[in-house]
């Protein structure tokens, strides 16, 4: 089987939330890398950036569907993160901050896309 149909096959078990998961795991591993790149390279940092700014923009998009049955509160803290990654990635590009907060950002998102841990039940 090739690998490309392994990802087609895999992309269709997933549920919405890990596919969301899996996506923001990519976009993250990009920053990460771009992050560990001399401000020299350009083009790799700003692709990086490029994609987590898309993938917010296109959250935030959804969010403001007037067909999206999230909490008004959620959406509009995707919204407002959605704004604030956009101003940190020109600051980023700027030279004038570093990746490390759009990498925390994503992460604590993929936590909460992970769900509770071992025992939030219990705690329950």
């Amino acid at each position: 089987m090739s690998l490309q149909a392994y990802k087609t096959a895999a992309a269709r078990a997933e549920s919405p939330r890990e596919m969301e998961y899996r996506l923001f795991g990519e976009v993250t591993r990009a920053l990460m890398h771009a992050s560990t790149l001399e401000p020299t390279e350009i083009s790799a940092r700003i692709d990086a950036l490029d994609w987590n700014r898309r993938l917010w923009s296109t959250l935030a998009t959804d969010c403001s569907n007037k067909d999206n049955v999230m909490s008004p509160g959620l959406k509009a803290q995707i919204i407002s993160i959605s704004l604030f990654v956009s101003r940190h990635s020109s600051e980023i590009m700027r030279g004038e901050d570093d990746f490390e907060t759009l990498i925390e950002i994503n992460r604590m998102v993929m936590q909460g896309l992970a769900g509770p841990g071992p025992g939030a039940q219990q705690a329950a």
